[in-house]
């Protein structure tokens, strides 16, 4: 049996080091990371780990929304991890380990995560509806001036300036003729395809 962590941030400014810290201390052997969105489950280390986990491991994680942002998308990682025979241990819910009848203890881990996943799926419903009513009545008083602009030439930060510049020089390489595609452009920054078209759409490329 191995711990065997994942750990994932969803941009490629943020920082991996709390939940790496907290996935030592859990006793993971083997850590898988990364810093890409989690809108899917197309994610090069999450598929490694899926890859390399065996019968009785244990998939460690610090949160469930690691794993995915809908409940879809995590309902079948956590399938595919219990296919290979593997537990998953997200260190913010209660935890069984103290109960020995594996079968008692799989039963109350999958009845936690099912209520978890449906109310973290109710709260991103509510956060997503409040925001639209707050956009709506900010464009019925006239203050509602759209998103701030995260990656561009003049971002304050230097971080997201050198990855707009980095998407702009892909970007270029494709109009002139290299098989580059709008998703490697958006794996390879840890931006969203939303962006890089709109980038290209600026750039007029």
């Amino acid at each position: 049996m191995m711990k065997v962590g994942y750990a994932r941030v969803s941009t490629t400014d943020q920082n991996l080091d709390r939940q790496l810290e907290q996935l030592h201390q859990a006793n993971c052997k083997k850590i898988f990371q990364e810093k890409i969105s989690g809108k899917d489950t197309n994610r090069p280390q999450l598929q490694a780990m899926l890859d390399f986990i065996r019968e009785d491991d244990e998939v460690v994680v610090i949160s469930m929304d690691r794993l995915g942002r809908n409940s879809r998308d995590i309902s079948n990682i956590i399938e595919q991890i219990k296919h290979k025979g593997a537990t998953i241990n997200i260190l913010n819910l209660p935890s069984f380990e103290g109960i020995k009848d594996r079968n008692l203890k799989n039963l109350l881990t999958n009845l936690v995560l099912e209520i978890q996943k449906y109310t973290a799926e109710q709260e991103r419903k509510t956060l997503l509806e409040r925001q639209q009513q707050g956009i709506k009545l900010a464009k019925e008083r006239g203050a509602y001036k759209g998103g701030v602009v995260q990656y561009s030439k003049n971002s304050k930060n230097p971080q997201r300036r050198l990855i707009y510049n980095t998407v702009v020089s892909m970007l270029k390489r494709k109009a002139d003729g290299e098989p580059i595609t709008i998703k490697q452009i958006a794996d390879e920054t840890g931006i969203t395809r939303n962006t890089v078209y709109r980038i290209k759409k600026e750039e007029a490329l």
